[in-house]
């Protein structure tokens, strides 16, 4: 018992029974997972569990687009794809929503909001910072899942103005926008799991999705930017084309 509670608190509670088994026959010992199991659960020991999710597929109640990035998530130039989606974090003091738009060339996030709950007025906000950095980005693809926001004429129209062409995911395929969902996990993983508690408001949490973001976009290296920050990349990606 006293290896599995090693492993267990080493890991940070993070392995449930099949991992803390599998280490335990790594580090030699001989036991059956039922046993494993039985004694983890008789002392509380649960590794942690996927977070509820938010869905914002509502069924079709507007215009869908064609599947045009269909997982080439590729681009040789800034401006060229954009990804957006939304993601829930939970608190003791409730839900809120992040809603951010990410470049497929440089991985920076294009712009972001951050809200108590997932309408078309955080769309509004996203999409106003998005093209107020951005004033002119024709020919730009857009691809986001069929989520109700996306399939809104109102989100339509704002994309046709700026000439940008939209994209979506098939139904239910995470797969089809997984370059989002890889910016998510990062995010949770490096400021968010674990922590839940160090934020005890909206505004604190706020602040903090503000200061990350920011170190994301400008300190962040990344080996698809050539070990630059994301903006850094850009700005050396289009002075020289």
């Amino acid at each position: 018992m006293n290896a599995i509670k090693s492993i267990f608190i080493e890991n940070k509670s993070r392995y449930g029974v099949r991992r803390v088994h599998k280490e335990l026959i790594r580090r030699g010992y001989k036991v059956n997972h039922k046993r494993v199991q039985r004694l983890m659960h008789h002392s509380n020991l649960l590794g942690k569990r996927p977070k509820e999710k938010y869905c914002s597929y509502k069924g079709k109640v507007g215009k869908t687009a064609d599947n045009i990035i269909n997982r080439d998530f590729s681009a040789n130039k800034p401006l060229q794809k954009w990804t957006t989606d939304v993601s829930q974090f939970n608190f003791s003091w409730g839900k809120c929503y992040l809603s951010p738009i990410l470049d497929m060339a440089t991985n920076e996030i294009i712009s972001y909001d951050l809200a108590l709950h997932p309408d078309l007025k955080q769309i509004k906000r996203m999409l106003d910072r998005a093209f107020k950095k951005f004033p002119r980005t024709p020919g730009l693809i857009l691809h986001s899942d069929q989520g109700w926001q996306y399939q809104h004429v109102y989100y339509n129209s704002r994309l046709k103005e700026h000439g940008i062409i939209q994209s979506m995911s098939r139904k239910g395929n995470c797969y089809d926008n997984c370059i989002m969902e890889t910016f998510f996990g990062r995010m949770k993983n490096e400021m968010y799991y674990g922590c839940e508690k160090e934020y005890t408001s909206f505004d604190q949490f706020s602040k903090a999705v503000e200061a990350y973001i920011n170190y994301y976009n400008n300190k962040r290296i990344q080996a698809k930017t050539k070990w630059m920050p994301p903006v850094q990349y850009r700005i050396a990606s289009m002075c020289s084309a």
